[in-house]
């Protein structure tokens, strides 16, 4: 037996945190040596066929420690060839040929679903969304992506490869988040400024005027939340989520590709806010791409004197850690998250405490999604002021509203709070393509419901979409056709839930298979009442808002396809 291994003392913690700046390793930053080898051996885990019991052993760890998050993350626990191909299984691609290409690439492939060949050459894994809603279906090759109707044939090399770029337009009165995308500013224009001469109330002044709120689908108000971790003395951090798992969703895969300076750049207005010189941007697994490019920019920022010690004379210090998830949904959660950088299962944790007092290592931390600090160059350079007059009087500001394949003009739109959807669909989206007949549309993901077409002079702000059982959410758009019936999207969305489901608190893990064991059962008597009694039971006892929403998400669908069994 290895002998436990001993926490180290505050000096020693001091001692590690000081050498980190010398030897650049990430995870010494933070943290006590016991996670450091956690966090080691997990990603180890990446690149070893090397059971996870000889892992922990070679760290001096208990094995439960490495065989927790090895089973938990989708990454590690799927069977995986020499080659590996993930194929998108979500709500856009779902909606994009009714699920039918998932069976088209296990035939061509030879291999189904969730499984490997016989002499590991090739892998299958079904995902749910690999940020390519608006071109889906779409499967990643290895790292390589590849999309559209003839997915398999892409795959067996009979057609080629084709990854379309993310369209982008702006009908807001100004574009904030996609400015540089637009080419209406440069990254780092306000940043060397307000390091060098500004302060942190400037930039919290700001950011409260402009009464900015996340985006990534909670909707607490950014400074509130900045000003909560600056309460608390120790030693801060600030993490960008750029977990964006909601299918229908790709703006933060866009920005983090595209124009990741720009995320960097909010991304430091943020720590220098709450006075924290360290932060991790989290990056799912599923955009690999993303992920590459974020550690060229934080190299290039580095070398334009815009990251490090000492940054334009100021005497603040800033270091920016780029990692990499591991396949799982619920790690777009907060504390999920955390946990997961931790190298923990990605589970979320009761609150309180919040992050913004016991965090990361039980630091002090910001969590922010990619979409939130992008708008902050902005804000600094224009003002709060200006930001907030766009918007309706409760809900102000931008959103980059993502519009799905199904869609005659699919791609990102960044628009204000309040547009009505009429408008989305019909004049930016132009309708769907092929003339097809629209039946329903699915808001923000499977966490946010679904409207009709009769509701599409309903605005695009969260306080009218709940009176409709659905949420902004991430603001991902995804268009159903009449070609689908209801309990086809309704199968789809409880597939959802069970696999993505963290398995934590029974009322989410229970339920979420009950529910979809109800959608193929034959009606009978006793099947409304069991139907309700799973809905309330998730949505009053799931620990998250994973289990608590997916309730209204599917009381929201029957509403709009009228699957009376599954209404109150």
């Amino acid at each position: 037996m290895h002998e436990p291994r001993v926490m180290p003392s505050d000096a020693e913690a001091d001692a590690d945190k000081q050498s980190s700046r010398d030897n650049g390793d990430p995870f010494l930053r933070y943290g006590d040596r016991f996670q450091r080898s956690l966090a080691a051996a997990i990603n180890m885990l990446r690149s070893s066929d090397t059971v996870p019991a000889e892992i922990a052993r070679s760290f001096g760890l208990p094995a439960a420690a490495v065989a927790g998050p090895a089973s938990f993350f989708a990454d590690f626990s799927a069977p995986r060839g020499r080659r590996h191909i993930r194929v998108c299984g979500a709500a856009a691609c779902f909606a994009a040929t009714g699920g039918r290409h998932v069976a088209e690439v296990e035939e061509a492939l030879g291999v189904g679903a969730g499984n490997r060949s016989m002499d590991g050459a090739v892998s299958v894994q079904e995902v749910r969304c690999l940020g390519y809603c608006f071109s889906g279906p779409a499967a990643l090759d290895g790292e390589t992506a590849c999309a559209g109707a003839d997915l398999a044939a892409q795959l067996q090399g009979l057609a080629p490869r084709r990854t379309p770029p993310v369209p982008v337009h702006n009908d807001s009165p100004v574009p904030v988040v996609t400015a540089g995308l637009l080419g209406a500013s440069e990254p780092w224009s306000t940043w060397p400024n307000i390091v060098a001469s500004g302060t942190s109330e400037d930039v919290l002044r700001q950011v409260d005027a402009a009464r900015l709120s996340g985006r990534g689908g909670a909707g607490f108000r950014v400074g509130t939340k900045w000003r909560a971790a600056l309460a608390h003395p120790a030693a801060r951090v600030v993490v960008a989520n750029g977990d964006e798992g909601d299918p229908g969703s790709f703006v933060d895969r866009l920005l983090m590709e595209r124009d990741p300076h720009r995320v960097l750049e909010g991304l430091a207005l943020a720590c220098f806010a709450v006075r924290a010189e360290n932060a991790v941007v989290f990056v799912r697994s599923e955009y690999p791409q993303a992920f590459a490019r974020m550690q060229e920019a934080v190299l290039e920022a580095q070398a334009s004197g815009h990251l490090g010690t000492d940054i334009q004379g100021s005497c603040f210090s800033l270091e920016i850690d780029v990692v990499e998830g591991a396949g799982s949904y619920i790690s777009g959660e907060e504390t999920a998250l955390l946990s997961g950088l931790e190298g923990l299962r990605a589970v979320p944790r009761p609150r309180p405490p919040y992050p913004t007092e016991h965090g990361l290592h039980g630091r002090p931390t910001v969590v922010n999604n990619v979409e939130t600090l992008g708008a902050i160059p902005w804000i600094m350079q224009h003002g709060g002021a200006a930001y907030s007059a766009m918007g309706t009087p409760d809900e102000v500001g931008t959103v980059v509203a993502c519009l799905s394949e199904r869609f005659l003009r699919p791609g990102a739109y960044e628009v204000e709070i309040g547009t009505p959807f009429r408008r989305l669909v019909e004049d930016l989206g132009g309708g769907l393509r092929d003339g097809a007949t629209l039946r329903a549309l699915q808001i923000g993901g499977p966490l946010g419901g679904f409207i009709g077409p009769e509701d599409l002079d309903v605005p695009f702000s969260d306080a009218t979409l709940s009176r409709y059982g659905a949420a902004l959410g991430h603001a991902g758009v995804v268009a159903f056709d009449d070609t689908l019936a209801g309990e086809d999207v309704l199968r789809n969305l409880w597939d959802f839930a069970v696999a993505e489901s963290c398995g934590q608190c029974s009322p989410c893990r229970v339920g979420a298979w009950r529910g979809r064991a109800l959608v193929d059962r034959p009606g009978g008597p006793g099947d409304r009442g069991e139907r309700d009694q799973v809905l309330r039971s998730m949505a009053v006892g799931s620990l998250c808002a994973f289990g608590r929403r997916v309730p209204a998400a599917v009381r929201s669908l029957a509403r709009v396809y009228r699957l009376d069994g599954w209404l109150p």
